[in-house]
């Protein structure tokens, strides 16, 4: 046994030596350098959690980042990257393995999900180096500044964005980032934060967008109209020729930003597009909100607005502001809860929690900048000891169930048969199995048990109040927990990450 233990610890520091050489570096589990939680948008379609609950490591290279992506378990494995450094294309090479799929150009997120990149220590810059999204969902990025990504010039980079989701993403939260170019189209660069081709569930947050021809889109063309449910809020625009945003289709809501020389245009709502605008400041700009440069419509709701230094141009053919009065032509319902700082101290609001290395302060609604109540993605609702199961009638039994894809010879109904013997799993590493009633119940307490001689198996999940999207709980390892009571009629359980084939007993549920 001693030699054995040898063997492993020497193998332990070889690995460790040959990713601290590419910029890696494996950290001991703890909370995530990640504060707070997402808000707005990001919060529906079952929430954004990132890598909570996953391994944390720390990257000071491209590679590194890649690296950490390659070596999970699977492309869903959730994990905390916390970045610390510059990263560049000289840094930034291709890896290769099952759970990843990169790119040398760029930080490719792609075919992933349940992934944290958070900016820790001295702060972490991508430099010519954009970051790329694409087919995943459950991302966070937070605390980073992403500077001078072009699309022509050299080194090209992401097509000249810096931050760019593309094809079925779901769920991004990105909070306190800075992203900056030099110039427009003409200078080599693009969007600061686009969204093209069924991109949904985005938030942007306390973030800095600045010195771009153009901030972003919400669908690449006129007929990309599959995008939305998109929350911008505590934003700073400053120096932005247009697309603040461009929204083709779906909905928007921004709220509390501070939009200061928008050169050209702002809020560019077309082609069937909702924008529901609140208590933001427009400073010392033109054409803030309207539809522009295309014969296709948008609408707008608006309320509490200041325009302060604010020109129109007159409305004619494909040129149509809102002003120099906006009035509101649509009206937007808003899914989630938020909190509306007063639109004259948003100006002050968002210069002091706004961007990277701000501390990721945030605001309480009235116009007090405070700093994030810290969470530990590992222990977020703190359960209930597994080993101490709730006592009470279990809901499960007698009530209904379904969910996503399942191995061959399981049901859904194992999980609320009160039979320890038969089971239900995923047809893969991860999946959903839900319990529903035909009527409310409410429910406070939930026990997952799993099968005899698969205990262990699940490493990550989430609990969902299917009803709403609301994230209930979420954790590692299965078991009893305990969180707010709820009323709903269907709430389901999502394995997130897993060392095999998971297989679920039973999915009990109490009122407490």
């Amino acid at each position: 046994m001693k030699r054995s233990a040898a063997l492993r610890f020497h193998a332990t520091l070889a690995t460790t030596a040959l990713a601290a050489a590419t910029g890696l570096v494996v950290a001991m589990p703890s909370a995530s350098a990640a504060t707070g939680s997402a808000t707005g948008y990001a919060t529906q379609n079952g929430g954004t959690t990132g890598g909570a609950g996953g391994q944390t490591v720390r990257a000071t290279t491209g590679t590194a980042i890649h690296t950490a992506l390659c070596n999970r378990a699977s492309s869903s494995t959730p994990i905390i990257i916390e970045v610390q450094g510059t990263i560049n294309h000289g840094n930034t090479s291709k890896v290769s393995g099952s759970s990843c799929n990169t790119a040398a150009d760029k930080i490719e997120l792609k075919q992933i999900s349940n992934v944290t990149i958070v900016g820790v220590g001295s702060g972490a810059v991508f430099d010519q180096l954009g970051i790329h999204i694409r087919e995943a969902r459950n991302i966070i990025i937070q605390n980073v500044t992403v500077r001078n990504v072009k699309k022509s010039g050299s080194p090209l980079s992401n097509g000249g964005d810096a931050i760019g989701m593309e094809a079925d993403v779901r769920n991004v939260w990105v909070d306190h980032v800075t992203l900056e170019a030099s110039g427009g189209e003409s200078e080599g660069y693009d969007g600061l934060f686009d969204m093209k081709d069924n991109t949904q569930y985005v938030t942007l947050s306390y973030s800095t967008l600045r010195n771009s021809g153009r901030g972003g889109l919400i669908g690449s063309s006129e007929s990309d109209r599959s995008n939305g449910n998109i929350t911008f809020h505590h934003n700073l625009y400053e120096n932005i020729d247009s697309r603040a945003p461009l929204l083709r289709g779906g909905i928007a809501h921004m709220y509390n930003n501070h939009y200061k020389r928008l050169n050209d245009s702002g809020i560019n709502s077309r082609a069937g597009a909702r924008a529901k605008v609140d208590n933001n400041y427009f400073e010392d700009s033109k054409d803030v909100l309207g539809t522009f440069y295309t014969s296709e419509a948008g609408y707008w709701q608006v309320s509490g607005n200041i325009f302060d230094n604010v020109t129109w141009s007159s409305r004619s053919g494909d040129n149509q502001p809102a002003g120099p009065n906006p009035t509101s032509n649509t009206s937007v319902s808003i899914p989630y809860s938020y909190k509306l700082d007063a639109a004259n101290c948003v100006p002050d609001v968002v210069n002091r929690t706004a961007g990277a290395n701000k501390g990721l302060k945030v605001s309480d609604g009235n116009c007090t900048p405070q700093n994030p109540t810290p969470t530990d993605p590992t222990d977020p609702t703190d359960p209930t000891d597994p080993t101490d199961p709730p006592t009470g009638t279990n809901l499960s039994l007698g009530a209904g169930a379904d969910g996503s894809s399942k191995a061959g010879g399981t049901s859904y109904g194992n999980v609320i048969d009160g039979n320890l013997g038969t089971y239900w799993s995923p047809s893969g590493s991860t999946g959903s199995v839900s319990v529903k009633w035909s009527s409310d119940a409410t429910v406070s307490k939930v026990n997952i048990r799993e099968a005899s001689g698969s205990e262990g198996t699940v490493r990550s999940w989430r609990l969902l109040n299917h009803d709403t999207g609301a994230v209930l709980a979420s954790g590692g390892s299965a078991g009893a927990v305990s969180f707010a009571r709820t009323s709903l009629r269907k709430i389901t359980f999502e394995v997130t990450g897993a060392s095999g084939t998971p297989r679920i007993a039973e999915f009990e549920t109490y009122g407490g």
